[in-house]
């Protein structure tokens, strides 16, 4: 049976759009589990007023028993929200499409704590204090303590390390392991590697070359710093002559990179001892001088999937030699949130982008295309959660 389509929510036939109405699925889990506990983490994380508690205790009761309610007549994006939305206000928020309710959820929950009024809490981060908790961490300190066993090692073996650990994110000092020599490291990143275009995503980007890379950034803190690490080899190795780093305009899915936490990770990094102090200063030069270059863009925090994207960032991927799109949310948006069949071809799914696309992607949601069938079959036998669990990743890559 083909369900029938949805705007917001892939806006093609063929397989069955991702909603959040079985119990026990991943899509329930995030609802049901996730957000409600993330609306007690964010009220005890800032000494709110009563009014905004009495708005997120709101939000609580109309995502637990309540219907989706559209956003006031007054609010900066009412008229977007309404269009994105009219399909599904009035339903519960479980028969909405995953990907659309998802987005909302955090829209509700900036508004709820007044990020955009013109009160005291304009332009207040909600998950700040989570993402410098993260960037402050231990963690983070010896993955740049091992960044020094990388400075002499063959550039293509550290170009494959650098790849790996932004592949991984917050698995980053795995990544970081595998040129420092410890035994089986390399292996057992290579099994959990689901699909690997890395070979094509380096011939698209020879050294000595004028390309321009976009890379579409996905979580801040630890799994921004190794993205910046591979930006710098990109700049200094001369796979790119100029990068272009797409972040998001306002907070999103908790973590997700905005200008502010790249300017944190780049004085992470230029206050460190050692090679990354050395990469730190580098990016915080080229910065200055415009071969890195950080822009944001409103569908950034849309509920749509890329198909949708409008002109003028269509415009930018297609200036650029090779788009990389990072993390989960990024690799949904990009082949569409829905049940396709895991075989379903990569190209396919991508045609539609406006130029040489690659996904460096953690497994945390369902979607996945792109797969051999040995791949799934010998995924399957495991009776392992291997979707959603973060234990495994892939590096996809369609050429223009």
């Amino acid at each position: 049976m083909t369900e029938k389509t949805s705007r917001g929510s892939g806006d093609v036939t063929g397989a069955p759009v991702i909603l959040s109405n079985e119990p026990g699925s991943f899509a329930w889990g995030v609802l049901a589990k996730r957000h409600p506990a993330l609306i007690q983490q964010v009220r005890d994380a800032f000494p709110y007023s009563r009014r905004q508690h009495e708005a997120l205790d709101a939000l609580l009761d109309e995502i637990t028993n309540g219907v989706i309610e559209p956003l006031g007549p007054s609010e900066r994006d009412y008229e977007r929200w309404a269009d994105w939305g009219r399909e599904y206000f009035g339903r519960s928020w479980y028969d909405a499409p995953f990907l659309w309710a998802e987005s909302y959820f955090y829209r509700r929950l900036l508004g709820a704590v007044g990020y955009f009024g013109s009160g005291p809490w304009q332009g207040v981060d909600p998950f700040a204090p989570f993402k410098q908790a993260e960037l402050r961490g231990e963690a983070v300190e010896e993955e740049l303590r091992a960044l020094d066993a990388l400075a002499d090692v063959p550039s293509h073996e550290r170009a494959t390390a650098l790849l790996h650990a932004s592949l991984w994110g917050n698995r980053a000092d795995l990544g970081f392991s595998i040129s420092a020599g410890e035994p089986g490291t390399s292996d057992v990143v290579t099994s959990a590697l689901v699909a690997d275009d890395s070979a094509t995503l380096w011939q698209l980007l020879p050294a000595d070359t004028s390309a321009t890379v976009a890379v579409v950034a996905d979580n801040a803190g630890r799994e921004l710093i190794p993205d910046l690490i591979l930006i710098d080899h990109l700049l200094e190795h001369r796979h790119a002559e100029r990068v272009v780093l797409h972040v998001k305009p306002y907070p999103y899915y908790v973590s997700d990179a905005m200008t502010t936490d790249v300017v944190d990770c780049l004085r992470r990094l230029t206050q460190a001892p050692g090679e990354a102090g050395r990469i730190g200063g580098r990016l915080w030069t080229a910065v200055a001088v415009g071969t890195l270059e950080i822009r944001t863009h409103p569908f950034f925090c849309a509920p749509l999937p890329y198909e949708e994207m409008p002109e003028d960032l269509r415009g930018e991927f297609a200036s650029a030699t090779l788009t990389i799109l990072k993390g989960d949310l990024n690799y949904r948006r990009l082949v569409g949130d829905q049940l396709w069949h895991p075989t379903t071809p990569f190209a396919e799914r991508t045609g539609y982008f406006p130029g040489a696309v690659a996904t460096l992607r953690t497994l945390k949601s369902d979607v996945i295309v792109g797969l051999k069938q040995a791949t799934l079959d010998a995924l399957e036998r495991t009776g392992a959660v291997w979707r959603t669990s973060g234990t495994h990743a892939l590096i996809q890559l369609r050429p223009y």
